[in-house]
């Protein structure tokens, strides 16, 4: 025999000279809502299927999915950051977090469930697996403190990984006559003038306008203030910079004092770089841009070391290619990239006898690790310079075959 439903005796309440059944619950927020039915027994399934639903979601918040969990972190983080690098953040987080984990609750990954996600970063750059290293750290460190989960399975990942990038050399003074020459009267021919001769980043430089170009002033330089950026096709100018370190004042040598003054003479727009809008460029425009710059150099995975004299072919009879005669211009057997330029323009800074806290200032770090990495590389990695400064350090008198040693460790023994 059946067991008979124990249905509670409601309260009524009439609404537009209807009766009807009433009663309340409390949502998942703890807020109280009403109920209604033309029966009992119409509001009593009424009333449990609304208890289900409101459980559901208390269990979901109490214990989300990892995909769950990401939004919720890139939410909380949206207004720290800035919208490229959060749209940055969230294509890794869920191509290496989300697709292979994202549908598991988070309180049941375990630490090998990351190590094996985190497989296919091996074979990518350093940074790219640092990126993400920090991102799930991040993610499953939040989830720790807010109780979501009782254990943080991240505890025990290696914070190294991914494959070393190639050494990026500057280029020699000989590569850069060579570049610009190669796109001389070409639309990139300014950027890579700015990018050599002032050493802006390629946000900055797609978002300089004539504003902060002083050119009629004793001493000519360019006013950093603004930033290019794009994401999801769209393009803004923005006055936040990278760090407050970027937002500097670059005196620059009159070669491109000389070529500023004719790209302004015939500008008719207040931005340096636009499009025939007027406007700044998007993505694909700045890559049209570059293109003049990408056929006439090596990619970067068959190009030679740049330390060595570059090698100049016709276009039309370059070796192992198929290029057709249109090609226009010649190639060069190096890579350039628009980081190249800047990279370029602080060792030439470091090689001229800039100090490093006026070479931090114009290259815009906020770190101030970040120059002293770049100056000990150039400084100090050049063995014949360094050849006589070793020789004083450790100078000493060589014993005879039939005397004692110098008792070296005791000369040295008082020294700070």
């Amino acid at each position: 025999m059946a067991k008979k439903k124990n249905i509670p005796q409601y309260g009524t309440t009439t609404i537009k000279g209807h009766t009807y059944y009433r009663t309340r619950i409390a949502d998942a927020d703890g807020k109280y809502v009403s109920l209604y039915a033309t029966t009992r027994e119409e509001l009593y399934k009424k009333q449990l299927e609304a208890k289900r639903k409101v459980a559901d979601i208390i269990y979901q918040r109490e214990n989300p999915t990892v995909s769950e969990y990401c939004e919720k972190w890139l939410l909380m983080h949206s207004a720290k950051v800035s919208k490229q690098t959060l749209q940055g953040y969230r294509s890794y987080m869920q191509k290496y977090v989300m697709d292979p984990l994202g549908d598991r609750l988070i309180q049941d990954i375990t630490t090998d469930d990351i190590r094996l996600a985190m497989v296919p970063l091996s074979q990518k750059s350093v940074n790219a697996y640092n990126l993400v290293n920090m991102l799930v750290k991040s993610v499953f460190k939040s989830a720790e403190r807010s109780q979501v989960i009782s254990y943080n399975p991240c505890i025990g990942i290696s914070p190294r990984g991914g494959c070393p990038q190639r050494k990026k050399n500057p280029l020699t003074d000989q590569q850069a006559q060579a570049l610009l020459e190669a796109i001389r009267g070409l639309p990139p021919y300014l950027f890579v003038m700015i990018g050599l001769y002032a050493g802006l980043r390629r946000e900055e430089i797609l978002g300089l306008q004539w504003d902060c170009v002083f050119l009629d002033v004793p001493t000519p330089y360019i006013s950093v203030r603004r930033a290019w950026r794009s994401y999801n096709k769209k393009t803004e100018i923005s006055t936040i910079l990278k760090s407050k370190a970027a937002k500097r004042d670059i005196p620059i040598p009159q070669c491109l004092v000389k070529c500023l003054m004719e790209a302004r003479s015939s500008a008719a727009t207040e931005y340096v770089f636009a499009n025939q809008d007027g406007q700044p460029l998007t993505d694909s425009q700045f890559s049209s841009l570059w293109r003049p710059v990408s056929v006439r150099t090596t990619p970067a995975s068959k190009a030679a070391n740049v330390s060595c004299q570059p090698v100049l072919y016709p276009a039309a009879h370059r070796p192992g290619t198929g290029r057709s005669p249109r090609t226009p211009g010649v190639i060069l057997d190096f890579h350039v990239s628009p980081h190249l330029l800047r990279h370029t323009y602080i060792t030439n800074l470091i090689h001229a006898g800039v100090d490093p806290k006026t070479v931090q200032y114009l290259a815009g770090h906020e770190n101030s690790k970040t120059t002293m990495d770049i100056y000990a590389k150039v400084k100090y990695n050049q063995p014949e310079m360094l050849h006589s400064v070793i020789n004083k350090a450790f100078a000493q008198t060589v014993p005879d075959s039939g005397a004692a040693p110098t008792p070296w460790v005791k000369s040295h023994a008082n020294r700070p």
